[in-house]
Order: C-alpha cells, then sequence, then structure tokens
C-alpha cells in the first residue's frame, strides 16, 4: 500500500513538472499610462516571451472592459528579438469609470489555440482636463501641427476659414473651438497614431483671429494656437458667381427677352409681317430656354463640396447623406450644384452626381 501511494505521489510530482515545463507564454506590460484625460488616445505596450517555435502566430482577445474602446484590436505582434514579441494597443475612454480589458495572448498552431495567457486589468488615473477652460478645444496630442489655412469672403458680413491640422497621438475627431456658431469637419483621415482634419470655421468679417488651447501630453502643458484671419479677394458664398440664378443681371436679360418677345408679337400682329413673326418665334425660344428650370439630382453620399471647380480647391464640407441638387453650371469635370433639402451652393466632381 505504501508502495502505491509512493508511486501516486511520484506521478503527481512528474505531471506537475510537465506541466511547469509545458508552459511557453510569459506576458507582461511594457508601457502603461498612469494617467490619461477624457477623450484621449493612449497606447497600452505588451511584451510577450515565447519559449516555443511550435507555433504560428499570436492572438489577442479583450474581455472585462468598461467604458473604453480598443480602437486597433487586431493589431498584430511584432517579433522585436529572439523570443520576445511586443504589440501596441490603443485606447480611449469617455468617462471617469473605465476599466482597461483583461488581455488574453494566444499561441495558435494550424487554426488551434494552444495555449492562453491573461494580462490582468491595470488601474489608471482619469482626469477631466481643462473644464472650465473655454479655449480648450477638447484636443491632447502629443504633437500638434497647423499645417495651412485660408481665410476668403464668405458673405458680406462674414468670412470662412479652412485650417489643415496633422496631429500625433491627437483626438482630433473631437475638435471643437468655443464660441464660434458655424464651423465644422470637412475631412478627417485617421491612420492613427497620426491624424489630419480639415476644419472649416464662419467668423465676422471684422474679426482678425481664431485662437484656441491643445494639451501637450509630452511636455504636459497647455499649447496656445492662432490662426490669422487674413482675407482673399475671391468671393465665395451668397455671391453672384456662386448661384448664377440670383444675379441681377440674369434677371435683367430675362426681363428683356420675355419684353422683346411681346412687343414683337404686338408689332406682326399689327404689321402682319412674315419677318416680325420669325423674330417672334426666336425670342419665344430663347424665353423658353432662359425661363426653363435648372435640371435637378442626386449628389452621392460622402462627396466633397469643393469652393472652385479646381483640382486644389479648398473642401467646404463632405455630405453626410445623399443630397437632391439643382445644377447651376458645369466646368470641365466639375458641377456647380445647389442643394434643395439642405442649403449650400458650392462645386462637386461629376463623377459623385447622379440623376434622379
Amino acid at each position: 500500500m505504501k508502495k502505491i501511494l509512493s508511486l501516486i505521489v511520484l506521478v503527481n510530482i512528474l505531471l506537475s513538472i510537465n506541466l511547469f515545463a509545458a508552459k511557453n507564454l510569459y506576458v507582461s506590460y511594457k508601457q502603461i499610462p498612469k494617467q490619461v484625460y477624457k477623450n484621449q488616445k493612449f497606447e497600452v505596450t505588451i511584451k510577450a516571451l515565447v519559449t516555443t517555435k511550435d507555433f504560428d502566430y499570436i492572438k489577442t482577445s479583450f474581455s472585462k472592459s468598461k467604458n473604453i474602446k480598443v480602437l486597433n484590436p487586431n493589431s498584430k505582434w511584432i517579433n522585436t528579438s529572439g523570443a520576445n514579441y511586443e504589440n501596441k494597443f490603443f485606447f480611449k475612454a469617455n468617462n471617469g469609470s473605465f476599466e482597461l480589458p483583461t488581455f488574453s495572448i494566444k499561441l495558435v498552431k494550424n487554426g488551434k489555440i494552444i495555449e492562453v495567457t491573461n494580462l490582468s486589468s491595470n488601474p489608471i488615473t482619469y482626469s477631466d482636463i481643462a473644464k472650465d477652460d473655454k479655449r480648450f478645444s477638447n484636443i491632447i496630442a502629443k504633437d500638434f501641427k497647423l499645417k495651412a489655412y485660408k481665410t476668403k469672403q464668405y458673405n458680406n458680413k462674414e468670412s470662412l476659414t479652412i485650417i489643415d491640422i496633422d496631429a500625433i497621438n491627437s483626438n482630433l475627431e473631437d475638435f471643437f473651438i468655443s464660441g464660434i456658431e458655424e464651423q465644422g469637419r470637412s475631412k478627417l483621415i485617421d491612420n492613427y497614431p497620426n491624424q489630419n482634419l480639415i476644419y472649416y470655421v464662419v467668423m465676422p468679417i471684422h474679426k482678425k483671429k481664431v485662437e484656441f488651447n491643445y494639451y501637450n501630453s509630452a511636455s504636459k502643458s497647455f499649447v496656445t494656437i492662432i490662426v490669422p484671419l487674413i482675407l482673399q479677394n475671391e468671393l465665395v458664398s451668397t455671391q453672384t458667381d456662386l448661384n448664377p440664378n440670383d444675379s441681377s443681371f440674369e434677371k435683367y436679360k430675362k426681363m428683356a427677352v420675355v419684353l422683346l418677345l411681346i412687343l414683337f408679337i404686338l408689332i406682326y400682329i399689327w404689321k402682319r409681317n412674315k419677318f416680325y413673326l420669325v423674330i417672334s418665334i426666336i425670342l419665344f425660344i430663347i424665353s423658353i430656354i432662359y425661363l426653363m428650370p435648372n435640371s435637378t439630382g442626386i449628389v452621392k453620399k460622402d462627396s466633397y463640396i469643393y469652393i472652385l471647380p479646381t483640382k486644389n480647391s479648398t473642401i467646404f464640407f463632405k455630405l453626410e447623406n445623399k443630397e437632391k441638387v439643382e445644377i447651376l453650371n458645369r466646368k470641365r469635370e466639375f458641377i456647380k450644384v445647389m442643394g434643395i433639402d439642405k442649403e449650400f451652393i458650392g462645386w462637386i466632381k461629376e463623377e459623385n452626381f447622379g440623376k434622379n
């Protein structure tokens, strides 16, 4: 009996040794922030030590998270040296009661999971930054660059400014300047950690600058950005060039053609001369052409509205839904349109236009 018990103990010891020896995956945090701010995107770096070559790839899944979003859940593991691997995951927390997920790191062979190691969540301090700062633009970035800006006359009382921004480790999708009634995002390219934003603001024409702050996460300080509003001699809104139908000259031309038509009809009735009849017919055809309403169509969803009909023109804004429009003019591969359901005037590329 004692020999049997001794044999069982020995087998258990050997099994324990084999189980311990079978572990091939060890994971830990390499880099994790101690504090994050509201809407800040942050990076967590995980390292893995793999003591076997008998696997195809490493896979990651997430569980038990709270009020947090993984921005790149399918990020691939990179072999840094020998048996060492690393992966960088980006997150964004929207409120203070968030929890980092538990990371499940798995070794996969022939489509099957052969080993799993879990990495528990680490607590991170949360802060609602610049809560009472009206100049704060909601942006937290490691680097923020004002690439370009352009101001044009929007109407007789307002100017339109287009701002081009590059940022690293930022949240440009949350950009907002307090105190400006009309503003918006025209285009956002998000290849995180690199982002580019095209943004527009409409300001009173007497304003000479736009001023806002962002928080630099590298220097841990607020930085003030000033955009000078320098007007260029080019009208881009409710002026004659944008909507030919509103031109006084166009209205006078239409009135003149109609009056001439009436005049020549009366002369023909009086004189009964075929010459006046021919002129009346020609004027009648011209009147139909002038008075005929513009054709309409549909602009596709996600189309860009340009200020001018050129390839390098500034993008005014992007349509979030398809829009019914009236055609005002055509120039090369561009069509000038006016929104029917949603008021706007601008140029679109012909490829983005469809019929009703």
